[in-house]
């Protein structure tokens, strides 16, 4: 390519820089000296203006020592993918005694040093892959560039804002869950399980704002007390509420490091757990009565989904069809009255008001363990077990888990769109800043 010169179209002075030309390309500090396109996109020129520069060690006025062609993919342009060619100046030092020698001119708002893409086409790729739901390997397209390039090039900054303690301060509410990374052998790839945890504050209207803080490897009370730990006193004394699923571990955890935070098991896994009684008892009903697993055409399976929704949600057809698979043998009555205790439970936690919703909960632990039917009478011990974190939830105007789980969904979608991950670090990151755990501030993407 020739020389680039001053747009001559634009500008009446052919050594003049073009004002639109910079305009438009709006890179702060450059000047467009040269475009051109092809098939394979644009190609924008820029250099910085003359000045004086004094050496960045002592000070004395450098002098000129040429340029150097720094090569930076851009944003795309008009539908094509755009480099920009950055002719840096360079100086040298004419101090003698100075260890500094040559030095190339550098600006973090163009471009970090040694970096790949422009700050901007940084900024642009973090946002598609928060905003956008985008994949590494499609911007990558857009880009003309590579999967290592792009991933290499906002790497760092992701880990830089994970690194950043400051972003764990003002939890009050504090949510945990596990999920699955991946589906290969433990030795490829490290423990399967993961262990996530969500800040689960609300705003001033009382509406969740669920926050991913953090990504640990393994499924246990030690992998949630290890990173409390390392969140420090201040972190687990500012806790006041902390949400769980019924599973122990998470619960001793929560018991030795958050003793002065209230655990809260969380509303959708016990109304699960009663449904799935209900599921129990209609199977082993089917079984004592016609000898076999469930087949179209016998009551019981007709109604296995009706006997998943709520009373005040069916409609008559579904009401006759429940009454009358029940009637057909006195058996079925068991069915029917497990149906109406996982109600019971559903219907705690649906009260208007949360004090009448905490006495009929009660009423649940108190009555469901002497309950003749196996199944129910298992599922009251369970919550008799967990007594004061199920009760918990009347007292802390509601709180759940459900924020904790948005999250899971929201990890399980870019798992997907992503195909799948090989490095743990790269998953954390990536959902990390999908889960909204990373605060970006535009001067440092």
């Amino acid at each position: 390519m020739s020389e680039p010169t001053a747009c001559t179209t634009c500008c009446p002075a052919r050594d003049a820089y073009c004002d639109r030309c910079d305009l438009l390309v709006g890179l702060p500090g450059l000047h467009v000296v040269g475009v051109e396109r092809d098939p394979g996109g644009v190609q924008v020129t820029v250099e910085s203006p003359p000045t004086a520069r004094g050496c960045r060690s002592c000070g004395v006025i450098a002098a000129s020592h040429g340029r150097r062609t720094v090569r930076l993919v851009d944003t795309p342009c008009f539908g094509a993918p755009t480099v920009v060619l950055w002719r840096k100046r360079t100086w040298e030092c004419v101090e003698p005694s100075c260890p500094v020698g040559v030095f190339t001119e550098q600006d973090d708002q163009v471009a970090r040093p040694r970096a790949m893409l422009t700050t901007r086409a940084c900024r642009w790729v973090v946002e598609q892959l928060r905003r956008e739901h985008a994949s590494i390997a499609g911007l990558a397209r857009q880009l003309a560039t590579t999967w290592r390039t792009v991933w290499t090039s906002i790497r760092p900054i992701l880990a830089g804002a994970a690194d950043d303690e400051a972003r764990f301060a003002g939890v009050t509410t504090l949510g945990v869950d596990e999920h699955l990374w991946h589906h290969v052998s433990p030795r490829k790839r490290g423990p399967k399980e993961l262990t996530g945890m969500v800040d689960l504050n609300r705003d001033k209207d009382g509406r969740v704002h669920a926050r991913l803080l953090d990504l640990v490897p393994g499924r246990s009370g030690t992998v949630y007390k290890t990173w409390l730990d390392q969140r420090g006193k201040a972190f687990k004394a500012h806790v006041e509420v902390a949400t769980l699923d019924p599973f122990r571990g998470y619960k001793n955890a929560i018991d030795d490091k958050l003793a002065d935070a209230t655990a809260v098991l969380d509303a959708f896994h016990v109304v699960a757990l009663a449904g799935h009684a209900v599921d129990e008892v209609r199977r082993r009903v089917q079984q004592e009565t016609l000898g076999h697993r469930g087949r179209s055409g016998d009551p019981l399976y007709g109604i296995r989904n009706v006997l998943r929704c709520a009373a005040e949600r069916l409609t008559g057809k579904q009401q006759a069809r429940l009454d009358a698979a029940i009637a057909a043998d006195e058996r079925h009555d068991a069915v029917h009255v497990a149906w109406q205790c996982a109600q019971r439970v559903r219907a705690a936690y649906a009260h208007p008001d949360p004090s009448k919703g905490r006495q009929l909960a009660e009423q649940v632990v108190d009555g469901f363990p002497s309950c003749p039917i196996p199944e129910i009478a298992r599922l009251g011990r369970t919550l008799r077990q967990w007594k004061d974190a199920f009760l918990a939830y009347f007292d802390t105007d509601r709180a759940s888990n459900g924020g904790t789980e948005a999250i899971n969904g929201l990890i399980e979608l870019h798992r997907r769109i992503a195909r799948g991950f090989r490095n743990r670090e790269n998953y954390r990151l990536r959902m990390l800043l999908v889960g909204g755990g990373l605060t970006l501030d535009p001067p440092q993407v």
